[in-house]
């Protein structure tokens, strides 16, 4: 269905019935893209905010929960869904694996707003105290999730992020990789995990991650939006290193050009809910490494979609943005 509605490749999508209008659009042409620009998610993501149990249920109806990172990701970045989700859990039986899902992403999410993103030696102890308890309960949640419905997949991409939170060690989190990707060996989003778990910051090897986006890169099938992975390895490889121009290499820009024709400006890539974060990971990477021909169709085809990860990294994303957007 999402094939028809949005089209593939770079080519301008045809006409959505449930895209969201856009608001907020700036004098330079940007705006932040929100509820993945689809009205259905709006409808989600407001009786949520809301929270109106079985208005969100209702909503729900055209997604699958169970593998869609992203719609699941709107519900697990709303501030107040840790105040109601909990009744849920505890008296809808019925929908009791929903319930603990959100409720396990929210606090997932809701243990790294406590943290904060800031390097472990300046988080403070009453940070981590909060940051584990939030992540324990998540784990919890997660699981008895996971064990409801065997056939998901988003609850092990959390579970790698709260495992790694918890520092709970290779074996660990290389078996919760494990049992995602038997469920889906392309989920892009459980790659793009363990590209984290990867980095020199959480314990890994410099040169870990890169080797592993461009595995899994060379397993791709032309036109999917795995191919994303190497445009955050790239990105991750700027965030550990201490130069900014780190990215400006003749070798990293034609990987990326490579890297983004095999992927989402393929003709085969289908422009499915939220492939405008896709599109700003490229548009990240591709500038950070000075890029000037690639970049240029992907801010194109974004038309002036922002999304705030993963240019959270670079400080003021929406400076970042603009900057490069009107560079592009």
């Amino acid at each position: 269905m999402f094939g028809k509605l949005f089209g593939g490749g770079a080519e301008r999508p045809v006409a959505d019935p449930y895209a969201l209008p856009v608001t907020g659009r700036q004098r330079n042409g940007m705006y932040t893209l929100r509820a993945l620009g689809d009205t259905r998610v709006l409808a989600l993501v407001e009786a949520a905010d809301a929270g109106d149990w079985e208005e969100v249920k209702a909503a729900l109806a055209p997604f699958d929960l169970g593998r869609d990172h992203h719609v699941l990701g709107e519900l697990a970045g709303l501030d107040g869904v840790q105040d109601w989700i909990g009744r849920a859990v505890e008296e809808d039986k019925e929908h009791r694996a929903t319930a603990l899902l959100i409720s396990g992403a929210r606090h997932v999410s809701w243990g790294w707003e406590a943290r904060t993103a800031a390097r472990a030696v300046h988080v403070t102890q009453e940070q981590w105290r909060i940051f584990h308890e939030r992540l324990h309960i998540a784990e919890e949640q997660l699981f008895e999730a996971a064990e409801l419905r065997p056939d998901w997949i988003t609850p092990w991409r959390r579970l790698l992020t709260s495992g790694r939170g918890m520092s709970l060690g290779p074996a660990v989190n290389e078996t919760r990789l494990d049992a995602a990707l038997r469920r889906d060996p392309l989920d892009l989003e459980t790659h793009l995990e363990w590209v984290s778990q990867l980095q020199p910051r959480w314990s890994g090897e410099p040169g870990q991650a890169l080797a592993f986006a461009r595995d899994a890169l060379a397993r791709t099938p032309q036109g999917h939006r795995l191919g994303c992975v190497i445009a955050m390895a790239h990105i991750e490889e700027w965030v550990e290193s201490e130069r900014g121009d780190c990215l400006e290499t003749p070798e990293i820009q034609a990987e990326l050009r490579a890297a983004a024709d095999h992927s989402i400006l393929h003709p085969a890539y289908v422009r499915r809910l939220g492939w405008q974060h896709d599109f700003n990971m490229f548009a990240m990477a591709l500038s950070l490494a000075g890029e000037r021909h690639t970049v240029r169709r992907v801010f194109q085809a974004l038309d002036g979609a922002y999304t705030e990860w993963p240019w959270t990294y670079s400080g003021n994303g929406e400076k970042e943005f603009a900057r490069h957007h009107r560079r592009a």
